[in-house]
């Protein structure tokens, strides 16, 4: 499993798109898997045959982990090299490896994640449970480790354990080889790092973790697991929390937690925006192109921050300083099956009406598909999320970490106004703008939310004030 994103540590096996026997080529993808940010297919780095899908479809599997061995024949395989910098997608044996034979050669691996070579090796891992054992020779030995000694890696040997759980040996201060593993093949758990940061009442001898024999490769890929598990009663379902939508929690908490949050409102007219998307529909610069109020907004959007810059910037707590954006990467919140996401259109400041559009409309379309990519929701700066599409009239949004301001666009509804003297019946909407107090104050967060106002009643101001 290879970090498919920024330092994920995880990732969700969504869909297996082989089974044991298939061949596969080099590029050739083999599975899709889910990440905290997105969907992404995996394609397999070697030419054979199938030999073992490690896990099922709706497994977790954490980076790093071998998820699928292939059979690349003509003789001794070699071994997948170890690496937690640089961890490889997959493994390819053709033969049981020896315990103590040296990686030879090249070994192929993802673009981008490099070739490296460990003197620490593992035997192979336990077969995943459900898995149904299939009348086959013994699956290949991928990588192994030396033998563990009273629950402790030899003299010199780096101990063993999962990107997360060093993370928490970190934060804990705890030394990871005086650590006493009792995971599988002497891996050390959480659990351990805990015991280990914790007074122990009196010392206990742990008898030395079992090696796992190599498992027989399943027939098939087992079953997905269950999205939501039912409790006793019946009267409860309880739903495991992953992927986007335990990343969005996060980045939620943490935004929520770290930046002073302000949110203000404004109410007003935008009829004549409306009777201008009207018009721009049958324009023939715009033909083939989706027209609709996001796209104005967004338009009126990036008008005022050209004329309100100091919105569109970002807060280095490490640094202490305050980073301002030469550059507009808007972002636009959309809620998919899998959660909700924030793509951005990079570099929107500089793009025309008739861009912007087709740029908008490839942002909703792929995130709808579920085929967002990590990068496309990576280095916004501005985010705009539309609630009025659920018929609420305005929100408190929570701000994107990383950005100093959000924009709620409200439900657009034909209410009574007050138009020249006159109570007549108008398209009335409600924006919110929350920003980060630490970067914007009062009056740069107003006028930022007036001239959006301002040109939407006024959407001749795209031009004027452009």
């Amino acid at each position: 499993m290879p970090d498919v994103g920024e330092g994920l540590t995880e990732a969700e096996i969504l869909k297996w798109y082989v089974q044991v026997g298939d061949t596969v080529t080099d590029g050739q993808v083999v599975c899709e898997v889910e990440t905290a940010k997105a969907a992404v297919e995996l394609p397999i780095p070697f030419d054979g045959t199938v030999h073992e899908l490690r896990f099922p479809e709706g497994t977790t599997v954490d980076v790093g982990q071998v998820i699928i061995s292939v059979n690349v024949g003509g003789g001794a395989a070699p071994e997948a090299p170890v690496a937690e910098a640089a961890p490889v997608a997959a493994a390819a044996p053709a033969a049981p490896a020896a315990e103590d034979e040296e990686p030879k050669g090249r070994q192929p691996v993802l673009v981008g994640y490099g070739v490296a070579a460990s003197s620490t090796k593992r035997r192979a891992r336990k077969a995943p449970a459900g898995a149904a054992p299939a009348a086959a020779p013994a699956a290949p030995v991928l990588v192994s480790v030396p033998e563990q000694l009273n629950g402790h890696a030899p003299a010199g040997a780096r101990p063993l354990a999962k990107p997360p759980v060093r993370k928490l040996a970190k934060d804990l201060g705890v030394d990871l080889a005086t650590v006493t593993p009792t995971g599988p093949d002497g891996i050390i758990t959480r659990e351990d790092v805990h015991a280990a940061a914790a007074p122990a009442p009196a010392p206990a001898a742990l008898a030395p973790a079992p090696v796992a024999a190599p498992a027989p490769a399943p027939a098939q890929a087992p079953a997905p697991v269950a999205a939501g598990v039912v409790s006793s009663d019946a009267r409860e379902v309880r739903i495991p929390i992953k992927g986007v939508r335990k990343a969005t929690a996060a980045a939620m908490v943490g935004s929520a937690f770290t930046a002073p949050h302000v949110t203000e409102f404004v109410t007003f007219d935008i009829t004549r925006t409306m009777k201008l998307v009207e018009e721009l529909k049958s324009d023939k610069d715009m033909a083939g192109l989706r027209v609709n109020p996001l796209l104005l907004i967004a338009k009126a959007v990036l008008v005022a921050v050209k004329r309100n810059p100091d919105i569109n910037a970002a807060w280095d707590e490490a640094a202490q300083e305050i980073v301002l954006k030469q550059y507009v990467n808007l972002g636009i919140a959309a809620a998919t099956p899998r959660g909700l996401i924030v793509p951005n259109i990079k570099d929107a400041h500089a793009q025309t009406l008739p861009e912007l559009s087709a740029s908008l409309s490839e942002l909703v379309s792929t995130a709808r598909e579920g085929k967002t990519t990590p990068g496309a929701m990576q280095g916004g700066t501005f985010t705009i999320t539309n609630v009025g599409v659920f018929g609420v009239d305005t929100g408190t949004p929570i701000l994107n970490p990383g950005e100093a301001a959000i924009l709620a666009v409200g439900a657009i509804k034909l209410q009574p106004w007050v138009h020249k003297g006159k109570v007549k019946a108008r398209q009335v909407t409600t924006l919110a703008l929350s920003f980060d107090h630490r970067l914007v104050d009062g009056e740069l967060g107003s006028k930022f939310l007036a001239d959006i106002a301002a040109i939407l009643e006024q959407p001749k101001r795209l031009i004027t004030w452009a």
